[in-house]
């Protein structure tokens, strides 16, 4: 409604501009066609934008208006994380809204007995993201064929960039996994 109001008030403004404008416009016979167009138009202040009027991001902050019970990743360090303003070492489990230490310490030790969680838990998330510290690694096939026989995808990237797309996903509502090593990990 807020944004109907604005385009109501602005269009009479640009009604008037352009009106304003129309009688400068036309071609400059000392000048050409082209040429006198852009003079003209040069010596006139712009048109008002309607871009603004119909504009809805001023009103949309991702940033701000995270809900207090969902996960969000705010930073890393070489030995952890920082969510939801607490401090976590090591490696860390999330699925959803749910946090968990995590084993394993080195890539090398991401198998499928450390992801086991995933044999019992429902719903299933659709997508695990493995995130391998700060390099990314490549994941076996027998990972990846246990995470695939449970439904899930897999998206394995350096941990930075793994925290940043858990909270785009999370964010978005969608029911998503992550398996993090700290960033300093090198395997």
């Amino acid at each position: 409604m807020a944004v109907r109001r604005r385009v109501v008030a602005t269009l009479p403004t640009l009604m008037r501009a352009l009106r304003k404008d129309e009688s400068c416009l036309k071609p400059n016979n000392n000048m050409g066609i082209g040429i006198g167009m852009i003079a003209a138009a040069q010596q006139h202040q712009r048109l008002p934008s309607l871009r603004r009027a119909f504009s809805l991001y001023d009103q949309i902050n991702l940033i701000d208006n995270v809900p207090e019970d969902q996960l969000r990743f705010q930073q890393f360090t070489d030995t952890g994380f920082i969510v939801n303003g607490v401090n976590y070492e090591g490696s860390l489990l999330c699925i959803g809204n749910l946090l968990m230490s995590w084993s394993p310490k080195q890539f090398s030790e991401v198998n499928a007995e450390s992801l086991s969680v995933f044999k019992t838990m429902r719903p299933i998330p659709e997508i695990l993201i493995l995130g391998c510290g700060r390099h990314i690694q490549p994941v076996s096939p027998d990972l990846r064929q246990f995470i695939r026989s449970t439904g899930m995808k897999l998206e394995a990237i350096d941990s930075r960039n793994a925290a940043s797309t858990y909270n785009i996903l999370n964010e978005e509502g969608r029911i998503v996994a992550a398996a993090l090593l700290p960033y300093g990990v090198e395997d």
